[in-house]
């Protein structure tokens, strides 16, 4: 902008030059990146695996020769989230694996020239729920998780009634 003397009036319509502001992009929102398709998001950053992989290793060997207290609990917190990440990530992976197998059985009930059905989020629920108590009556962890469940229910249920007191 041009210097102006502040002894001097402004004019009533002075030039402005205007600056052209820079737009920026967040590829998230953006359509022009694209829509995000998580199995080929996965593929592509398949070697991400690999590398976490290591790192939870050397994770893991740093533990075992750590001897500061502080450090050794930094690092067992850092391995407990890595950890949980790739719980999270093996879980979704079933969960879509699940997704995709359905949608082919209704693919193949569709070619046969029946009416395709969809299953209710309930319903989804339920078949989710059905192949947790399968699996961990596989793994003989079933009567252990039902009496967590059981504790947790009761503690709910003497919270919602009303106190002995009054």
């Amino acid at each position: 902008p041009l210097e102006m003397s502040a002894k001097k009036p402004v004019p009533f319509l002075r030039q402005v030059v205007s600056v052209t502001k820079k737009v920026h992009r967040d590829p998230r929102f953006d359509d022009l990146s694209g829509e995000y398709k998580p199995e080929i998001f996965m593929k592509a950053y398949s070697f991400l695996d690999d590398i976490k992989k290591k790192e939870k290793e050397m994770i893991q060997k740093q533990l075992k020769k750590c001897r500061n207290m502080e450090q050794k609990e930094k690092l067992q917190q850092l391995l407990n989230r890595v950890t949980q990440q790739e719980q999270a990530q093996k879980k979704q992976q079933k969960l879509r694996e699940r997704e995709l197998s359905l949608k082919r059985q209704q693919r193949e009930l569709a070619k046969q020239g029946k009416k395709p059905f969809f299953l209710k989020k309930s319903e989804k629920r339920k078949l989710e729920l059905a192949e947790k108590y399968a699996e961990l009556k596989r793994s003989g962890k079933l009567e252990s998780f039902l009496s967590k469940k059981r504790k947790r229910n009761a503690i709910k249920d003497k919270r919602r009634l009303p106190s002995q007191n009054s």
